[in-house]
């Protein structure tokens, strides 16, 4: 573990370099730049009322429904904040909150038409976006790409990192 003296002799340039330098920041930059481009031309489909909340959002709903607290967890947000992007989703049109069956305190978000419809144009603007890379990178380096990314994502069980958290807590 480093020392206090070892963080007090940085200056504030290598620290800028420290956060820079891995590749978890390239991720997220990566993830960023190529959700601005999806929202962008979702937005010239008609989607002009759509923000990035809303686009982080709407992934995590299941086709047939999810419960609100579900879609919270899911997106890693507040239940606070998903029941403000789900109003937004909802006053635009989007989606519908309907009373559980299952259970009467929670409520099931569904996509409306136009909710569907945002689905169909959403996997359009992702091909889109795939044909763009591929064009940049050349079909063999996209395909390494996309092979190491699901390689990266092989290990990766959400549910099982939850309850190891919940172990080691």
């Amino acid at each position: 573990m480093s020392s206090e003296r070892d963080v007090e002799s940085l200056t504030v340039e290598q620290l800028e370099e420290l956060r820079r330098e891995h590749i978890g920041r390239l991720l997220l930059r990566a993830h960023r730049a190529f959700s601005e481009r999806a929202l962008r031309k979702l937005r010239q489909r008609g989607h002009t009322r759509l923000s990035m909340a809303h686009t982080t959002l709407l992934p995590h709903l299941d086709v047939n429904g999810t419960q609100a607290t579900v879609l919270a967890e899911r997106a890693g947000i507040t239940k606070q904040a998903a029941g403000r992007i789900i109003a937004d989703l909802e006053h635009e049109g989007y989606v519908l909150r309907l009373p559980d069956p299952s259970d009467q305190r929670a409520s099931i978000i569904v996509f409306t038409d136009a909710g569907r419809q945002f689905l169909v144009d959403a996997y359009h603007v992702k091909k889109e976006i795939e044909a763009e890379y591929t064009a940049l990178l050349g079909e063999e380096r996209m395909r390494q790409l996309r092979n190491t990314l699901e390689d990266l994502l092989a290990d990766h069980d959400p549910i099982q990192d939850s309850v190891r958290e919940f172990q080691d807590g």
